[in-house]
């Protein structure tokens, strides 16, 4: 039986985002994000995070350095009790992109490889996901995957076309996800 997952996307929704961050003293957590994580765990929910690390393909940062602060946030959140199943990171720009790392990928938001290549490995069911992000171009990729749970957490966006659940604040997210996994829980 394939399980659901909350996918997260990780700058702006899991810490603030000022711009390439990959130093651990500049990685500011969000202030609502463990409790959403921890009622996720409760609902049942695997938690996967996906995340364009463009950072990489600029150059602004090493694959090593990523590694170093995502190590380090997994041990935050395992602190608290909460399991963060995988993260999955796309280190490519198509215009930006320094050597290897000029390239279209399939991984790099707004399109699905990271959902996709997440489902696979882990037996997720994507029609039964969902994903919160920030940027509308984490929507683009649920919608490209199949998810038809998604949430954009932005309080700066005035006009949400996509049709989506929109909320300002990150623990709004809650009664949503009630919503969906509660209803379902009692089938």
């Amino acid at each position: 039986m394939n399980k659901s997952a909350l996918f997260l996307d990780r700058d702006g929704i899991i810490n603030i985002d000022t711009g390439y961050v990959h130093e651990i003293e500049k990685f500011i957590f969000t202030e609502e994000i463990f409790l959403v994580c921890e009622h996720a765990q409760r609902l049942g929910l695997q938690i996967v995070v996906i995340t364009n690390q463009a950072g990489i393909g600029r150059g602004y940062y090493t694959e090593i350095d990523y590694h170093i602060l995502n190590t380090w946030m997994l041990k935050e959140f395992n602190v608290r009790g909460i399991n963060i199943t995988d993260v999955f990171y796309c280190p490519y720009h198509p215009v930006h992109g320094i050597g290897k790392y000029k390239k279209d990928s399939e991984c790099r938001k707004p399109k699905p490889g990271m959902l996709l290549e997440a489902a696979n490995r882990y037996c997720l069911d994507l029609n039964e996901s969902c994903l919160i992000g920030d940027q509308f171009s984490d929507i683009e990729a649920g919608k490209a995957a199949g998810l038809k749970h998604l949430i954009l957490c932005n309080d700066e966006i005035k006009h949400n076309h996509h049709r989506v659940h929109s909320v300002k604040k990150l623990l709004e997210a809650i009664p949503i996800l009630n919503d969906i996994y509660k209803a379902n829980m009692q089938i």
